[in-house]
């Protein structure tokens, strides 16, 4: 039976010992989080695990060591300090593999699972609005289901159905959900999404994510037909492509017709476009970023990005060095599904440089000297390299060379599919920032890349 309370009364449910999933991206129930926290000196041991959230997280406070500690799927800005200063721990995990580590019998049982919900329709059922991913499995296997109601949730279709009376403890609340707002690209970014979308064909699928340059990419396929989306999250740059006629998803051989995703991060406008859409369906983690669906769409084309990419296509994305930055989240789920696709092409594309010294908005978390050495390039007018000759020290290989097709600059497109490491170098040497290709040459031949 669900029982009506508020946030403070509801939290009377969380027991010393308890593991928490809270629910992310723009459905994070920051109330509930913040009446949990006002518990804090009653409780102990309590642990909190979920993928990327928005808003606060007074729970990583130096000063609640002992009542409550993080288990972060995924590194976000606001959990990087406390990753980093050792009050978080981080769990590298495919992002497909997760509601697994949630069932019974896996890793890491719910206890309670924090969610964000729509108010329950005619039939009874709420939705979980703009994050099924690995919500779904939480609410599926928690011992205990707390959950805002809110009516500025977006109703969802696909699997983010779930009946009021799975909700052990329901809060009324309204309030305007997480948004981010689109951000146009600037010269860079625009160049490294034409260079991308050089890559897709009519009748593509196309895996995306969040930022400047998926956005650029998709801006320069206006004149595309029939791209369709399978993908683990979407953002707004696809609004523009579905009302052109772009996006029909009408040749997709499994969902056809159909946006899929396992969640949705932008602005206002997104969230009004997903709300009661039949032609968006979120679904579990576990089936968007499943392999074996993924390389059923014949043109599957996966981008994602990267911090670096060393000088044989061994790629860097959660890390700067050995300081956390995001996760593995579904960069190899997707790169390895779309590699094996018919006619697959799994792409990272980056700008070619950053500031330094790895990543102009990390810059204040990283070393203030970059690693120096015959293969570690030096900074040249307050920009470093993307393109390594080596991964800096204790930076985390998220993406293995040998799952890399391609790999995008502002500067060119480098093939590395069937490529020898010779062949590697060069073509990466040559989508560099120009300044720094004479000393990439120099550290090829020094590693014996080049003969």
């Amino acid at each position: 039976m669900t029982i009506w309370c508020t946030a403070l009364e509801a939290m009377q449910a969380v027991q010393s010992g308890n593991r928490i999933f809270i629910q992310g991206a723009c459905a994070t129930p920051a109330p509930l989080i913040e009446a949990l926290v006002s518990r804090g000196d009653t409780l102990r041991d309590v642990e909190i695990t979920h993928l990327h959230t928005y808003g606060p997280t007074p729970y990583t406070d130096a000063r609640w060591a002992g009542h409550f500690s993080l288990r972060a799927l995924f590194v976000a800005e606001n959990t990087r300090a406390a990753a980093n200063a050792g009050r978080a721990s981080y769990t590298p995990v495919f992002l497909s593999d997760v509601p697994a580590l949630f069932a019974p019998g896996g890793l890491l049982p719910i206890d309670i699972a924090f969610v964000q919900v729509s108010p329950p329709d005619a039939h009874g059922f709420c939705s979980l609005g703009p994050s099924v991913d690995v919500t779904r499995a939480a609410v599926d296997h928690a011992r205990l289901v707390i959950a805002l109601v809110n009516p500025h949730v977006p109703r969802t279709h696909g699997d983010s159905f779930l009946p009021l009376s799975q909700i052990d403890y329901a809060v009324s609340w309204q309030g305007s959900l997480f948004t981010v707002p689109q951000q146009p690209p600037n010269a860079i970014q625009t160049q490294i999404g034409r260079q991308v979308a050089e890559l897709i064909e009519d009748g593509a699928t196309l895996q995306l994510g969040i930022g400047a340059i998926p956005d650029a990419m998709l801006k320069a396929l206006g004149d595309r037909r029939d791209l369709g989306i399978h993908s683990e999250m979407v953002s707004d740059g696809i609004l523009d492509l579905v009302e052109q006629g772009v996006i029909t998803g009408a040749t997709k051989p499994i969902d056809r017709g159909k946006i899929v995703a396992s969640f949705v991060v932008g602005s206002q406008r997104l969230l009004d476009f997903i709300d009661d859409n039949p032609m968006v369906e979120l679904r579990p983690a576990d089936y968007t970023n499943d392999t074996r669906i993924i390389r059923q769409f014949e043109r599957m084309v996966a981008v994602n990005s990267a911090i670096q990419v060393d000088l044989t296509g061994q790629v860097c994305a959660e890390s700067v060095g050995s300081r956390l930055y995001s996760g593995v989240g579904g960069q190899m789920d997707f790169s390895r599904g779309a590699a094996l696709a018919q006619h697959g092409r799994p792409i990272i594309a980056m700008p070619a440089t950053a500031a330094a010294p790895v990543e102009a908005h990390a810059a204040r978390e990283a070393p203030e000297t970059p690693p120096s050495g015959p293969f570690h390039l030096p900074p040249i007018a307050g920009l470093v390299s993307r393109i390594v000759p080596i991964l800096t020290p204790g930076a985390a290989v998220t993406t293995s060379r040998a799952h890399v097709h391609y790999v995008v600059t502002e500067y060119g497109i480098a093939p590395l599919h069937g490529r020898d490491l010779a062949e590697r170098a060069r073509n990466l040497i040559a989508i560099a920032a120009p300044q720094f290709r004479e000393s990439l040459e120099r550290a090829a031949y020094q590693l014996h890349l080049l003969s």
